[in-house]
């Protein structure tokens, strides 16, 4: 039950992250040359280049994100693009007075995505994704086992047997 609880917590983490970046980046797709240029005169090099890599990262990133593809990769390219976006699109100290605060206020939800994204980048997607489905050990299944493990353990141990031995069996000598 704990196992199903945290895959789903998982999974709604992945897709609330995901919709942080999704709608922009398809956004952002449909006017990529628009981004190149807010890009161009925020001083940029090579905006054009930049504008389509970041289109690709924020389109593609939530998708693997939400299915859980390579969560390692994927999570920390996407903290990676969110700090930098956060240090590139608002630069609080350029500004004063409630401009300053707004981009400040701005720069920080894009760390804390970053944060987010180094989270998933550790825990991992959780049974419910591409991995988990890749893995082929269903959720509830791996929960079962798990305790059932535990259980013969603390019997064997109850009976005086020690731990069984686990890994291949040795191999009979030829006669």
């Amino acid at each position: 039950m704990i196992a199903r609880v945290q895959d789903g917590t998982l999974l709604a983490a992945r897709v609330l992250l995901a919709a942080a970046l999704l709608p922009t980046g398809i956004a952002r797709a449909l006017n990529v040359s628009g981004f190149a240029l807010t890009l161009a005169g925020s001083g940029m090099p090579a905006p054009n280049g930049v504008a389509t890599a970041a289109v690709v990262v924020q389109v593609f990133g939530p998708l693997a994100l939400i299915l859980g593809v390579l969560p390692r990769l994927t999570g920390l390219a996407l903290a990676a693009f969110a700090a930098v976006t956060a240090f590139v699109l608002h630069p609080f100290w350029h500004f004063v007075g409630p401009a300053a605060v707004a981009e400040r206020t701005l720069m920080l939800a894009d760390l804390g995505l970053a944060g987010g994204f180094l989270i998933y980048a550790l825990m991992g997607p959780g049974a419910w994704s591409w991995q988990g489905w890749r893995a082929g050990v269903p959720a509830a299944a791996s929960s079962a086992k798990a305790t059932a493990g535990k259980a013969s353990a603390k019997g064997n141990a109850a009976r005086g047997g020690g731990k069984r031995p686990t890994g291949r069996a040795p191999a009979r000598a030829a006669a």
